[in-house]
C-alpha cells in the first residue's frame, strides 16, 4: 500500500474527544475516525488489522470443531419475547417497527437466534454436540460510550455457541472455549485474565469474564495471591466475620440530631460502624409490571452494597427480572413511612416495600438502626425478634484488602476492561424456544447450549492501550495492518527512489506486504508517521544509507538500527518477522 495513495491520514494534535491512549493513537494514526456517540468508522489500516485478528479467532475455533455461519443483524421481536428478554432487557435494546407493523430488533447478541436455528434443524442426538460460530455486527444502545472503541454501541464480535446433549458436554465445551480464548489474546500479544463473572442479563448457570488488566478499566476485580480465587466485584464473594453471639437486648429510642450518615452516627454513638445498620432505597422496574417496586436494602454500616447482587436478590422472588433500578426519591421514601436518613425496616407496612437483608444482618445481634422518625435511632434492633425481610441474601461488595472466601488471606483490587467473556446458558433459551432432540432411546431432551464472545474493535483498542510509546503505537507483528514500514527519503539522485520503487515490488512478491511511504514529504514527517503508526519493522532507503552500503532496517520496539545490503533485505526481513513470532509465541508461554 502507497502511502501517497492511503485513504485517511495522521493527525499531529491530539483530538479533543480522545479520551484515553488507545483512542488518541487511533485517531492520530488514521485508523478510525468517529461519526457519532459509540459509532467508528474504521479506516483501511484498522480494518487490515481487524481483519487479522478476526483471523486467529477463526483459527482458534476451528481448531476446537467450530463451523462458521452468519446470521442476520435484524431479528423478529417474536423470538425475543419468547425467551423473555423483550421486556427483560431495557433502553440498550434497539427496538423498531417495519413497514408491516411487526415489532423488531437490532442484534446485541443471538442467542435467540441460534434457538431458532436449533429448533429447525436439529432432531437427532446423532446431531450433537455441534458449535457453530460468527463474526457479525451488533448494536447495543449503551447509554454512556467512552474511551473510543472501549465502550461503543455499534461493534463486531465473534461469538460463538456450543450445542450438547447434556451439561457434561456442556463442560467440555466450556472448558475448550477456556483455553482457545486465551490462545486468541495471546496470538494478539494481549495478557488477560480469566474471572468468575455474573451472568447479568444472559442468565445460565456459570460465566467467566477475560479481563485485561488497565487503570482505565470500568470493572473492578478482585484476586487472591495465596489461592488464585478471582472475580469481577459485581460478583465476588469474600469471607463475612462472624460476630460474636451475643444476649438480646432491649430497644432504646435514643435522640440523634444531624446523623443522617453512617459515620456522623458512630461518632455521635461511639460505635463501631460495625455495630450499625445502613438503609438503602431504590425503585425497581420489573419485567412485565406497570409500577416500580419500592425496594428497602439493608446491611451492616461496614458494608458496601454491591447493586448486581442486589438485582438478582430480587430476582429469586419470581416476581420478574430487574430491568432498571434507580435511587429512590425523598418522598417515595417517605411515602413508605421511612425517613431518609433515619430509616429502619421496624414497623413499616408490609405489602409496600420489599426487604432485603445482607446475610450478615441475621447474624449481627443489637445493631443501631433508624427510627423511622427524624433525628431519632434504635440501639439494639434484632433481626428476627423486631423484623424480618423478603430476602436474606448476600448483597454485599468485596473491597481491597477483604478476606478470600476460599482461603480468607487478604485479596487485591485491581481495574480491568472485558474483553471477552463465556457462559453456561444450558437450557434456558432452548426450552424457551421448544429446542429438543430424541435420544437413543426415543425421549426428548433439551438441547444444552452455551454462549461466548469476544469483541474484536474493544480487542484492538486494548492491544492499542499496552502496545505504545510516547511516539505512537507499536503493534504486535501478529496483528499490525503491515509487517514493513517501507521510507523513500528525499534525494538529488533517481537511484534513491529506484531502489526504493524495486524493493516495495521485491516485497510484495514475496508475500511481505509493505505499507509505503512514497510522499514527497520531509525525512522528519514520514519519522514521525512510521512511529505514530507503529509497524514492527521500518526500513530506510536513502542516500545515506546506500552510501553505506545498503537500507537502513530498524524494529519500531527498539532503538538499534542496522545497515543491510539490498540484496539482503527480503531475507533478513523475513528473519526479523519470524523472531518476532517467536519471541510473541516465548512471552505467553514461559
Amino acid at each position: 500500500m502507497r502511502m501517497s495513495k492511503l485513504f485517511g491520514q495522521t493527525l499531529r494534535e491530539i483530538p479533543a474527544e480522545a479520551e484515553v491512549t488507545s483512542h488518541q493513537l487511533l485517531l492520530r494514526a488514521g485508523f478510525i475516525r468517529q461519526l457519532g456517540a459509540g459509532i467508528f468508522t474504521y479506516l483501511p489500516l484498522a480494518h487490515i488489522a481487524m481483519t487479522r485478528i478476526e483471523k486467529i479467532m477463526r483459527e482458534e475455533m476451528d481448531a476446537i470443531g467450530g463451523q462458521e455461519l452468519t446470521m442476520p443483524v435484524v431479528h423478529p421481536a417474536d423470538i425475543w419475547k419468547k425467551t423473555g428478554r423483550w421486556y427483560a432487557v431495557g433502553a440498550e435494546m434497539a427496538r423498531f417497527v417495519d413497514r408491516a407493523d411487526r415489532d423488531m430488533v437490532l442484534a446485541m447478541t443471538h442467542e435467540e437466534v441460534v434457538a431458532d436455528l436449533v429448533r429447525r434443524e436439529i432432531q437427532s442426538y446423532r446431531q450433537l454436540p455441534a458449535l457453530i460460530y460468527h463474526v457479525q455486527t451488533k448494536f447495543r444502545d449503551d447509554p454512556r460510550p467512552r474511551a473510543g472503541l472501549i465502550r461503543v454501541r455499534e461493534f463486531t464480535m465473534l461469538d460463538s455457541y456450543s450445542l450438547d446433549l447434556d451439561w457434561e458436554g456442556l463442560d467440555m465445551a466450556y472448558q475448550a472455549h477456556y483455553a482457545a480464548y486465551f490462545r486468541i489474546f495471546n496470538r494478539c500479544g494481549l495478557s488477560v485474565r480469566a474471572v468468575r463473572s455474573d451472568t447479568g442479563m444472559m442468565g445460565g448457570k456459570e460465566a467467566h469474564e477475560y479481563m485485561y488488566l488497565t487503570s482505565i478499566g470500568e470493572d473492578t476485580l478482585l484476586f487472591c495471591s495465596h489461592c488464585d480465587y478471582s472475580a469481577n466485584r459485581q460478583s465476588a464473594l469474600f469471607a463475612k466475620p462472624n460476630p460474636e453471639v451475643e444476649v438480646l437486648k432491649k430497644i432504646e429510642k435514643v435522640p440523634t440530631p444531624n446523623t443522617s450518615s453512617i459515620e456522623d452516627l458512630s461518632e455521635l454513638l461511639h460505635v463501631p460502624k460495625a455495630r450499625t445498620a445502613k438503609a438503602i432505597f431504590y425503585m425497581a422496574e420489573l419485567a412485565g409490571m406497570d409500577q416500580p417496586l419500592f425496594v428497602f436494602a439493608l446491611l451492616r454500616g461496614d458494608m458496601t452494597l454491591n447493586e448486581t447482587k442486589l438485582v438478582n436478590a430480587i430476582g429469586t422472588l419470581g416476581r420478574g427480572q430487574v430491568t432498571d433500578l434507580r435511587s429512590a426519591l425523598d418522598e417515595e421514601i417517605l411515602a413508605v413511612g421511612a425517613v431518609p436518613g433515619y430509616a429502619s425496616p421496624i414497623d413499616l407496612p408490609k405489602g409496600d416495600v420489599l426487604i432485603v437483608a445482607d446475610d450478615l444482618i441475621p447474624r449481627s445481634p443489637n445493631l443501631v438502626a433508624g427510627a423511622n422518625q427524624a433525628g431519632f435511632h434504635l440501639l439494639n434492633t434484632n433481626y428476627g425478634r423486631d423484623y424480618t425481610a423478603d430476602v436474606v441474601a448476600d448483597i454485599s461488595s468485596a473491597e481491597d484488602g477483604a478476606p478470600c472466601p476460599l482461603c480468607r488471606n487478604p485479596m487485591y483490587a485491581r481495574r480491568g476492561v472485558e474483553v471477552g467473556n463465556i457462559f453456561k446458558l444450558g437450557s434456558k433459551y432452548t426450552d424457551a424456544l421448544g429446542c429438543s432432540y430424541l435420544d437413543e432411546n426415543g425421549q426428548s431432551q433439551s438441547v444444552i447450549m452455551g454462549s461466548y464472545g469476544i469483541g474484536v474493535g474493544r480487542l484492538l483498542a486494548c492491544i492499542a492501550e499496552e502496545h505504545h510509546d510516547e511516539k505512537g503505537l507499536i503493534w504486535p507483528v501478529s496483528v499490525a495492518p503491515f509487517p514493513v514500514h517501507l521510507i523513500v527519503l528525499p534525494a538529488k539522485s533517481d537511484e534513491v527512489m529506484k531502489t526504493a520503487d524495486d524493493l516495495y515490488k521485491a516485497l510484495c512478491g514475496e508475500g511481505l506486504l509493505s505499507l509505503y511511504d512514497d510522499r514527497a514529504e520531509r525525512a522528519g514527517v514520514k519519522f514521525n508517521d512510521a512511529d505514530l503508526i507503529g509497524l514492527p519493522i521500518r526500513l530506510t532507503v536513502s542516500e545515506r544509507a546506500l552510501a553505506k552500503g545498503g537500507v537502513e532496517v530498524k524494529l519500531r520496539s527498539q532503538d538499534e538500527k542496522r545497515i543491510v545490503p539490498v540484496s539482503e533485505i527480503v531475507g533478513s526481513i523475513k528473519t526479523d518477522i519470524n523472531q518476532l513470532y517467536a519471541a510473541l509465541e516465548q512471552k505467553f508461554n514461559h
